[in-house]
């Protein structure tokens, strides 16, 4: 947080503290906690992540492409986390139904479905060539 009390202004931030940093890295793990129980479809991209992964292994890709995949991978977590902090921000916000709620949740989740179509578009390019060269 950048202030203590509302009234403190930027120029009055406490020094720096080991022990402040620990509790915002607990609170990122807790975020990160909040996103893996709450979103659904994780199990989904965690298990086509460990399969690109796993090819990744079986067909020794070269140090650039584990780069483009570990990005692609992180690419459709990112998403998916801003995605989910959009949908419980909206579920405050506007509890009851409201067409621009729908729209800003639509809009995310579209986010989603780019970084994802992105993804499995890489991981075409880098395995593809590796998968077909196996049987032709």
């Amino acid at each position: 947080m950048l202030y203590n009390t509302p009234m403190q202004k930027l120029s009055e931030k406490k020094r720096f503290s080991l022990v402040a940093r620990g509790k915002s890295i607990a609170n990122a793990f807790r975020g990160i906690g909040i996103v893996v129980r709450s979103t659904h479809n994780l199990c989904v991209h965690i298990f086509f992540a460990v399969v690109a992964i796993y090819f990744g292994f079986l067909f020794n890709i070269s140090s650039m492409e584990w780069i483009v995949v570990i990005f692609a991978i992180g690419l459709v977590f990112i998403t998916e986390t801003i995605n989910t902090l959009i949908e419980i921000d909206i579920n405050l916000t506007s509890p009851s139904y409201h067409p621009y709620a729908r729209d800003t949740k639509d809009i995310a989740a579209g986010a989603v479905l780019i970084s994802c179509i992105v993804s499995v578009v890489i991981g075409l390019i880098i395995f593809l060539p590796k998968v077909w060269i196996l049987f032709f």
